[in-house]
């Protein structure tokens, strides 16, 4: 087992991640049913963003947080589902990689899980 090396391995752990999401009985309806994701759309930007995190390449433009706090909105995130998400990603790496880049992915999640778990919480008691 190896660490993440390059595009196609966070294509591979990404696609992964996200097979267990969506089967998922706590966070999969987030995306199926609230956020109704167009996953040929949403997979390459979840590439760049995590190609960005890894790399630094600084291939993803964007605002996660904006689309969390509106999504959170329709449908509140509590910590129970920011745990999941990032216990789902946590499995996702420690089956697949081994390596710097990988704890630095799980480094990252867990900074990026406490961030938006913060954010929708403060921004769903200001509305």
């Amino acid at each position: 087992m190896g660490d993440i090396e390059n595009r196609k391995d966070i294509e591979d752990l990404v696609n992964e991640f996200y097979a267990k999401v969506l089967k998922d009985d706590k966070i999969g309806y987030f995306f199926n049913e609230i956020a109704h994701i167009n996953w040929k759309k949403h997979f390459p930007i979840m590439y760049d963003f995590w190609e960005t995190i890894l790399f630094d390449t600084m291939k993803y433009k964007g605002n996660p947080m904006t689309k969390h706090i509106v999504l959170s909105k329709k449908e509140p995130m509590t910590s129970e589902h920011f745990e999941r998400w990032l216990l789902l990603w946590n499995q996702t790496v420690n089956e697949n990689f081994k390596g710097e880049r990988a704890s630095e992915a799980i480094k990252r999640a867990k900074m990026i899980a406490d961030l938006m778990k913060y954010k929708t919480a403060n921004s769903s008691n200001n509305t």
